[in-house]
This record gives structure tokens, C-alpha cells and sequence, in this order.
């Protein structure tokens, strides 16, 4: 056991019992409750100061981590590009030919006096037709830029005219057996600042499963494992930190035009500084963390199930879903987007292969069926646990 932040104990959970429970169905709310967007207060409060060096530090080591273990699952090598916008001055490289390295034609780019003000860079990881995953992508960037782009400001439209500095790590695993599930996880860090005014600064991630066979067991680990990385902030605050960012998951990871979930959810997490920065950075650790722990032991038990046609077409018509959300709902991807990012590492986190039949159905009584009608609801897995 090791003390971060504000004597905070974290505990990271490597092996945990995989008890099958009955987990009870629970009212799934439809739209997030948009009280939980209000922005972020200025950081008044004195209480410790916002060290983005270590925040930095620990993204990057995050990464190579999680790289290092997908590899050694995979047996593969992930290809690495790395990019730099510089310091906000792109002409030394040719970039004013391309700002954003998309190959798009000047009338669909971004507004060039908007991204002239963006600088920065990051590591992008990707593995493709690997023996464990069809695709991967592990991602790290860290920009900022004079003003805010549209995902932000406009719902925070207090924040305009301030400069900003946005960093993360961003990974989407989808591998090609149907039986093991895609996983998206991130953690990130914002900051944005005034002359003259108070920092506003705040942390967000979690992760999610996207199963497309159903195993309780499963999802059990996945969710009981995230419960872990949040104990030691529940004991500490005296508040239910894990059922307040599951349930945040439930609702975020919703298609609310097809009414169901994307998978089974985890934990979301977003405009978090109320904690102050030691203690919300130590929550990020033990989120980020947390990750590993909570897949590898899923990714072992499913990946040598054999598996069929049938089993192939259902997983690429659910990954049409994983396609939509994101396309549609995802405020990373229309982020990275409007900020100017670099568009090949915004969109590695879709699938390689997907399908649309038209209104397809699957057979009554059949898997495909059950992880529809059981899983992709809201659900308490840890009920009684």
C-alpha cells in the first residue's frame, strides 16, 4: 500500500475473487444529468499547487506501461508516431501546407488563424491484424492554444478568451476474437488560464467494457476492480465516490437513439478539482492503474474460445454501434477535432471492420439476445458483493 495525495491510501487489486453474483436491474436514465457540466470553480483555495510537470510525467509512463502488457499479450509491436505542432508557430515544417496533417482540402480544415494559435504534440501507438487485437491504439498528447475551441467553451462559455493546456492518455483495444470485449479507457488533465484571474483546472477519465458475448463473471471483475481503485477516496472523503462515477459511466456510454448502452459501462469522470489537485491527481493514478487489472485477467480467460461466422457478423454489427456513439455523442472526439488535433490518432478508436444490416434482430433466447436485453442495461453487478 502506498500514500497519495492528501493521505490518501491507494490499493492496487492484481488478482480478484470472481464470484458470479446476481446482479439487479436498476432504472437507466436516459440523459445525463446536465448539473454535473457546470464548470468548475477557479482554484482559490491555496490548498496545494497544480504541479502539470508530474501530471505530465505520469501520463507518459502510463502509456509506455499499458503498451508494454498489450504488447506482451499480443506478441506484437505497436508502431509509434510522434508529432509537434511546436509553439504555435508551424511554417518551420511545412505544416501551413497541411496544418492539421489530414490531407483535408483548405475549405474543409478547421479556421487557419484558430490552429495557428495550437501547439504541442504526442505519441501515438497503434497495432494492427496483431494475434490478440484486430486493432489498438494507445495515445498520448498534450496541446494547448490562446483560446478554447467550441467543445469547450460552449459549455463553459465563462471560460472564453482564456489560453489553455489540455494532456491525456487515450486507448481503445479492440481485439479479434468476439468472445474477448473492446475496452476504451483515458484519463486527462485541463487547465486553462487568465491574466490576472485564478487557474480553472480540473481531471476526468475512467474506463469501459463493450462486451459483445455475455459472461457475468466478466463483468463482475471489471466493475469490482473499479470499485477497488475508488475505496481508499470513499474511506478518506466519507462519500460514495464509486457509485457516483458508475452510474456518471451509465449514462454517459448511452445511445439515446437506439436506447441502450454501449457496453457495460465502468467509470466516468469529468471536471474534477473540488478534491484540490493532490488528492483528484492521486484519483487519476488510481483510475489509470486500475486499468490493466481489471482486463488482462478478461483478455486470458476468453481469448481461446473458438469461435464462427455467426459469432464474427455479431460482433461487427455491434461495433456499428461503437462507431455511432462516437461519432455522434463522443466530447473527446469532438475535442480533439475542434482543437485541432491530429485526425489520424482522434479516430484510431475506430474499428477496423464494422457492419449495418438493416433492422437486424437477434434470435430469441440467443447470447446475442441476452447481452441485449441483460447487459446493456443499467445494472448494480456488485449488488450484494
Amino acid at each position: 500500500m502506498s500514500t497519495l495525495g492528501d493521505r490518501v491510501p491507494v490499493r492496487l487489486v492484481v488478482g480478484v475473487d470472481l464470484k458470479t453474483v446476481a446482479p439487479i436491474l436498476v432504472p437507466f436514465a436516459p440523459i445525463m444529468n446536465e448539473a454535473r457540466l457546470e464548470s468548475p470553480a477557479p482554484d482559490r483555495s491555496g490548498r496545494d499547487a497544480i504541479d502539470v510537470g508530474a501530471v505530465r510525467t505520469y501520463l507518459l509512463d502510463l502509456q509506455d506501461r499499458i503498451t508494454a502488457a498489450c504488447e506482451a499479450e499480443d506478441g506484437g509491436r505497436f508502431r509509434e508516431d510522434t508529432w509537434d505542432r511546436g509553439e504555435g508557430d508551424r511554417g518551420d515544417e511545412g505544416d501551413s501546407a497541411d496544418p492539421d496533417r489530414s490531407g483535408r482540402p483548405d475549405a474543409d480544415r478547421p479556421d487557419e488563424d484558430r490552429l495557428k494559435a495550437i501547439w504541442g504534440g504526442g505519441r501515438s501507438r497503434v497495432i494492427e491484424r496483431g494475434k490478440l487485437f484486430e486493432k489498438a491504439g494507445i495515445n498520448f498528447s498534450d496541446v494547448g492554444g490562446d483560446s478554447l475551441p467550441a467543445a469547450a467553451s460552449a459549455r463553459r462559455p465563462e471560460l472564453a478568451g482564456r489560453s489553455f493546456r489540455a494532456m491525456g492518455v487515450s486507448l481503445v483495444l479492440h481485439p479479434e476474437n468476439p468472445y474477448v470485449p473492446t475496452s476504451h479507457a483515458n484519463v486527462r488533465f485541463f487547465l486553462a488560464e487568465k491574466p490576472g484571474e485564478a487557474p480553472v483546472w480540473w481531471v476526468g477519465g475512467g474506463f469501459d467494457l463493450t462486451p459483445y458475448y455475455p459472461f457475468e463473471e466478466d463483468a463482475v471483475h471489471w466493475h469490482r476492480t473499479a470499485r477497488e481503485a475508488c475505496r481508499p477516496f470513499e474511506e478518506a472523503l466519507g462519500e460514495p465516490v464509486h457509485d457516483r462515477f458508475k452510474r456518471w459511466c451509465d449514462e454517459y456510454f448511452y445511445l439515446a437513439h437506439r436506447g441502450e448502452a454501449r457496453g457495460v459501462g465502468g467509470l466516468f469522470f469529468d471536471d474534477l478539482n473540488e478534491w484540490g489537485f493532490e488528492r483528484s491527481f492521486a484519483f487519476l493514478r488510481a483510475v489509470g492503474d486500475a486499468f490493466l487489472p481489471a482486463y488482462l485477467p478478461i483478455v486470458r480467460r476468453r481469448r481461446e474460445t473458438p469461435w464462427g461466422e455467426r459469432e464474427r457478423r455479431f460482433q461487427l454489427l455491434r461495433r456499428g454501434r461503437y462507431v455511432e456513439f462516437n461519432l455522434v455523442y463522443d466530447r473527446g472526439t469532438l475535442f480533439g477535432l475542434q482543437s485541432g488535433g491530429r485526425t489520424e490518432s482522434i479516430l484510431m478508436s475506430l474499428p477496423p471492420l464494422v457492419r449495418w444490416d438493416y433492422d437486424w434482430r437477434p434470435e430469441p433466447g440467443s447470447p446475442e439476445a441476452r447481452l441485449t436485453e441483460e447487459f446493456l442495461v443499467a445494472r448494480d453487478w456488485l449488488a450484494g458483493t
